[in-house]
């Protein structure tokens, strides 16, 4: 999986640009959270579709990137959590044990 690092606010006003061209997912991950560590651990393992771009956020050290999201996407924060964002909003949001990539297509198949 290639991950983008998303360590700049100014990095999501493009995300949400870039989404009305092809859809972007955002995995909020806090560092020593079992759960968010499974979750990426399952996703190093799987290849990235080239029609989404995936960006990693370390919620613990870049809390205000995080908090820009909630607001801008109008979103209640989570971590771990998985934002998928499509023409500028956020169409798909997932915070459970069992976040996987197949989840994530099947919602970005819909939403084309």
């Amino acid at each position: 999986m290639h991950w983008i690092h998303l360590t700049d606010e100014d990095q999501l006003q493009k995300i949400i640009v870039r989404s009305q061209e092809k859809p972007q997912v955002i995995f909020q991950y806090t560092p020593g959270v079992y759960l968010s560590e499974i979750i990426f651990q399952r996703f190093q393992k799987k290849c990235c579709p080239e029609h989404i771009d995936f960006h990693f956020l370390d919620v613990e050290t870049y809390a205000s990137i995080s908090q820009k999201i909630s607001e801008v996407l109008h979103l209640t924060h989570r971590a771990p959590q998985i934002l998928l964002v499509k023409a500028g909003e956020c169409i798909y949001e997932d915070s459970r044990p069992d976040i996987c990539l197949e989840l994530i297509l099947e919602h970005t198949e819909v939403a084309m």
